[in-house]
C-alpha cells in the first residue's frame, strides 16, 4: 500500500465514522462507589477476637507451614499477600528438604508464651515464643482488624 492510498483510506474512514457515528454508540454502565472492588474495612479491637489467644494460634500455624508440616493454603484467610510470600518460600524450601519431597515426623510445634501490646485500636503486635524441636525461636507479629477479623500483615521469626 502507498502512503497517498493509506491517507485516502483513512480520509474515508474518518467522514464513514463522522457520517455513521450513531451506529457505534454503545450503552454505559453507571459504576457506584459502593459497588466498586471490595476492599478491606478496618475493624476496632472491641469487635475482635482477643489478641494474645489468636496470635498463639497463628503463630503455631504459620510455623507449621514454614517448616513444611501444613499445607500452605490455610494461610490464605489469615496472612497479607506479602506474608503469605514469605511463607510460601520457607514453605517451598522445607518441603524440598525433606527426605523424598513429602511430610516427615517431626516434633510438633508448641507456643510457649504470647505477649501482646496494642499500639492502635483495631492494632495489635505480639512476641511469641515457639518451640520448635529442640529448638526455641522468636516470632513478631502485626496483627491489624480487617473485615471482623485479625490479619497478620507482618511477621518476622528469629
Amino acid at each position: 500500500m502507498t502512503p497517498s492510498s493509506l491517507a485516502a483510506a483513512v480520509a474515508q474512514a474518518r467522514v464513514a465514522l463522522q457520517t455513521d457515528r450513531a451506529v457505534y454508540i454503545q450503552e454505559t454502565l453507571t459504576v457506584d462507589d459502593d459497588d466498586a472492588l471490595p476492599c478491606p474495612r478496618p475493624t476496632g479491637t472491641q469487635a475482635l477476637p482477643d489478641p494474645a489467644r489468636w496470635a498463639g494460634q497463628v503463630a503455631h500455624v504459620l510455623l507449621e507451614v514454614i517448616t513444611g508440616q501444613r499445607p500452605l493454603h490455610q494461610l490464605t484467610k489469615w496472612v497479607s499477600s506479602e506474608v503469605y510470600a514469605v511463607a510460601a518460600r520457607r514453605h517451598a524450601v522445607a518441603v524440598r528438604r525433606l527426605p523424598g519431597h513429602g511430610r516427615q515426623v517431626r516434633p510438633r510445634v508448641r507456643v510457649l508464651r504470647v505477649r501482646v501490646c496494642e499500639p492502635a485500636d483495631g492494632v495489635a503486635e505480639a512476641a511469641v515464643v515457639v518451640l520448635d524441636g529442640d529448638r526455641v525461636r522468636a516470632m513478631a507479629l502485626r496483627l491489624v482488624g480487617q473485615d471482623g477479623r485479625w490479619v497478620v500483615h507482618t511477621m518476622e521469626l528469629g
